[in-house]
């Protein structure tokens, strides 16, 4: 799906510029991968990874997921949001092409972090929805910076993306960090009776294409 050059969300806070660290084979239940560390202009490692299929430099319309960090769904299964479902499809769609990446950002919670999160879950279950806890937290709706997932996608030598994504922030947050976003695809996964807020949560607050 085509996406507009043009969207009136917030860019990333910082042009950033990361290398290559490391990088290992990470053969896995999806098929064969290659998992890869990088390292920011300051020397520091970062704790985020890219998961990659194929060879990326110069390579145009690369199947890519921009994934964040979610230790309730993604490592313990929880039914509250589609998390681990939108992982596991995009694993599933990068180990049937002859390339792709996922970038997996440690930005808990939106960026507010595993312990807000927890308290962000007690106050959805007094009735508030994930914007409203937030919110009441003190926190915007969506704290993500995508400035470190465009580094890392520069950092790769990868041409342009083909973006997996419901969530058009993150087409300008990358494209304001220089990558070619070509096109969009949806990655929907199905809605459970424990999810089915937070869906249309998602959908009428914050502007994703469910």
């Amino acid at each position: 799906m085509p996406v507009p050059h043009s969207l009136s969300f917030r860019a990333p806070r910082v042009l950033r510029t990361v290398k290559v660290f490391a990088r290992a084979r990470l053969p896995s239940r999806h098929g064969e991968f290659e998992v890869v560390s990088f390292i920011d202009e300051a020397g520091r490692t970062l704790d985020d990874v890219a998961i990659v299929r194929g060879a990326l430099v110069g390579a145009a319309e690369v199947p890519t997921r921009v994934h964040s960090e979610c230790l309730t769904g993604d490592v313990f299964g929880s039914f509250r949001c589609d998390c681990r479902d939108q992982l596991e499809l995009a694993l599933a769609r990068i180990a049937a092409a002859e390339t792709g990446v996922i970038l997996y950002l440690r930005q808990e919670g939106r960026g507010i972090g595993i312990a807000q999160k927890v308290r962000a879950y007690e106050l959805q279950e007094k009735g508030l929805d994930t914007v409203e806890a937030n919110l009441h937290l003190g926190f915007d709706d969506d704290l993500r910076d995508y400035s470190v997932a465009a580094a890392m996608l520069n950092a790769l030598g990868v041409a342009s993306i083909a973006l997996h994504t419901n969530n058009l922030r993150k087409i300008e947050g990358l494209r304001a960090g220089g990558v070619v976003v070509s096109r969009r695809e949806a990655i929907i996964a199905e809605s459970r009776q424990e999810n089915a807020g937070y869906l249309a949560t998602k959908r009428d607050k914050s502007g994703h294409l469910l």
